[in-house]
C-alpha cells in the first residue's frame, strides 16, 4: 500500500514539473494585439491598453518594444518587466 501511494505522489510531481517546463509566454505583437490582450501584459491594465492603442493610431506602428515607454504612464520598468512577451513584427 506504501508503495502505490509513494508512486502515485511520484507521477503527480513529474507530470507539474513537466507541465511546467512546457508552458510558454504568449507573445504579443503591440501593433497587432487589441486592448484585452494587451491588458494581459503585467502592469498593463485596461486604460494603459487603450493609451497604448491610442498612441499607436497618432504616432504609427512601434519600430521597437522599447518605444512602448513612450505611452504616456508606461515606464521603462514595465516595458523591461514584460520584454519576453512582446514583439513589433
Amino acid at each position: 500500500m506504501k508503495h502505490t501511494s509513494f508512486f502515485a505522489t511520484l507521477v503527480l510531481l513529474f507530470s507539474l514539473v513537466t507541465g511546467f517546463a512546457h508552458a510558454q509566454p504568449q507573445v504579443i505583437n503591440i501593433n497587432l494585439a487589441d486592448a484585452a490582450t494587451l491588458s494581459s501584459l503585467d502592469g498593463i491594465g485596461n486604460s494603459k491598453a487603450e493609451a497604448i492603442i491610442a498612441y499607436r493610431e497618432a504616432n504609427g506602428p512601434f519600430e521597437t518594444t522599447l518605444d512602448l515607454s513612450n505611452v504616456k504612464g508606461i515606464g521603462a520598468r514595465t516595458v523591461e518587466k514584460n520584454a519576453e512577451r512582446l514583439s513589433v513584427k
